[in-house]
């Protein structure tokens, strides 16, 4: 695995600590030395090199559309049934050419992004107690890397690995653990075995960041640990504590009012009190056509949104009550009549039906949006479905309500019970998470097959693909040729 050694290099020395007037400093050790050594010096230069991990998810990945977790969320929602595209254009994802194809661009940068993510934080897990400074700071430093390690951990699982099977041993394969920068060849774990240890890191960060009160929502706190923890459980069918810690991590959040909401996802994390994190696009660090705004907003100028505005699927769409403030993210006839207050469009945007205006960029010439890391009704939709799942129907119900009436003014307390309940809750996560990262992940969890058939997407636009079976070998991404190539010890997944 040499490769993510380059990538740790690259993002220390070039975004995290090093300027052109250090040039000598560098040029007196090996990169790699001079990254880590300095970086573990004091924690003032281990919390620069953190910030520069914060920095990290939103930066361009070799091309324009692997700009970070962004993007790479996009890609998820593109492979789900939800996420419709109006053109064949950065369709890979879209057509599950990243599902098939060892040798695919997408395949190879989103290993290595989060490989490199967790070389980052590997220096500072393993060094920051040896740096000059209060033990405070370094219990924040090092709670936050140990989060970075387990969410990258977690996103390669799920898309490299097997499906998490609860109450069995699982040990299909799932990735390389990641524990130290050593660039000999490793082995695959185990899924048990990823899971174990994304649940160390999870647990050792929540008692680490007690009490650390963040600058800013683009930092981890142990709101943000707790939440990932619930995210985890849920995945691994442990409804106890996909319940109890979607409670704990969102004390302190409440959720957006209607009015906010029908304003679209903007550059308003931080006033939002509904966002627990989110990765803050600086406008002299934006990346104009590489952002995430630049791909899922509607007003923004790129050949990306011009042409191939994002659509909803139309089935989902007509589930979404009337009186819903959702219902107006997307526009049943892509004219966009209701906009928010100073927001247009140009003559060139295309217009399509059902497209959305959930995410709405600064303006025409700036693609800045706020990438949307973790949300209050996120937690509340993990509550409602681990109850549910759990035969609590009536407390999952209260969960969901107490979300869905924030959205919709007519929602009533849901009666449903049983398999009725657990379907209600899943349109409201399909609605309510549209273009933030869930849905393929949703489909893999629980064995649930792709289905776009009878909506508004188009076959020859998806390479016509509009169905995969369950079970599907293209659920589990190949591993990257070049890592087969690099590494004797890497198995390939069933292609």
């Amino acid at each position: 695995m040499k490769k993510i050694l380059i990538i740790f290099i690259g993002i220390l020395a070039v975004n995290v600590l090093f300027t052109a007037c250090e040039k000598d400093f560098l040029d007196t050790y090996p990169t790699d030395q001079v990254s880590s050594n300095a970086v573990l010096l004091s924690t003032d230069n281990a919390m620069t090199a953190l910030n520069g991990i914060h920095r990290s998810l939103y930066v361009r990945y070799v091309s324009q559309g692997r700009g970070g977790i962004g993007a790479y969320f996009i890609h998820i929602d593109e492979a789900g049934e939800d996420h419709v595209h109006n053109a064949n254009n950065w369709s890979t994802n879209l057509r599950w050419q990243t599902n098939s194809d060892p040798s695919d661009a997408y395949n190879r940068s989103n290993w290595l992004m989060f490989y490199g993510w967790i070389a980052n934080a590997n220096v500072l897990i393993n060094g920051v107690d040896g740096a000059e400074g209060d033990q405070a700071d370094k219990d924040i430093i090092k709670g936050q890397a140990l989060i970075y390690r387990a969410y990258c951990h977690f996103h390669l699982v799920q898309s490299y690995g097997g499906r998490y099977k609860k109450g069995e041993v699982n040990s299909q394969l799932g990735v390389p653990i990641k524990l130290d920068n050593s660039t000999d060849p490793i082995a695959r774990n185990t899924v048990e075995e990823v899971y174990a240890q994304i649940n160390d890191d999870i647990d050792d960060a929540i008692t680490l960041l007690q009490g650390y009160a963040r600058i800013n929502k683009s930092h981890i706190n142990q709101n943000v640990a707790k939440g990932l923890k619930a995210r985890v459980a849920l995945v691994q069918g442990d409804w106890v504590n996909a319940a109890k810690y979607s409670a704990e991590a969102r004390v302190g959040f409440t959720l957006m009012d209607a009015a906010t909401y029908a304003q679209g996802f903007q550059i308003n994390s931080e006033s939002n009190p509904e966002f627990m994190w989110a990765s803050q696009i600086i406008a002299d660090q934006t990346d104009t056509f590489g952002n995430y705004g630049a791909y899922i907003s509607r007003n923004f100028s790129s050949s990306a949104i011009r042409a191939n505005p994002r659509s909803i699927n139309n089935l989902l769409y007509d589930k979404i009550s009337a009186t819903d403030v959702r219902k107006t993210l997307w526009d049943p006839t892509g004219k966009h009549l209701n906009l928010p207050a100073g927001v247009s469009l140009l003559s060139t945007h295309k217009k399509f039906p059902y497209t959305n205006q959930k995410f709405i960029a600064v303006d025409n010439g700036d693609s800045r949006v706020d990438v949307p890391l973790m949300r209050a009704a996120e937690m509340y939709l993990i509550e409602a479905e681990a109850l549910a799942r759990n035969n609590q129907d009536v407390l999952a119900a209260q969960a969901l309500f107490a979300m869905a009436k924030t959205r919709d003014a007519a929602y009533v307390l849901s009666t449903k019970t049983g398999t009725a309940l657990i379907d209600e809750i899943m349109i409201q996560r399909r609605v309510e998470l549209w273009g933030e990262g869930f849905r393929w992940y949703d489909l893999k969890r629980l064995d649930l097959p792709l289905d776009r058939t009878g909506s508004n997407h188009t076959a020859a636009i998806t390479n016509n693909i509009l169905q995969v079976a369950a079970g599907d070998n293209r659920w589990n991404f190949p591993i990257p040729q070049d890592e087969m190539d690099s590494n004797n010890l890497m198995v390939q997944n069933p292609i």
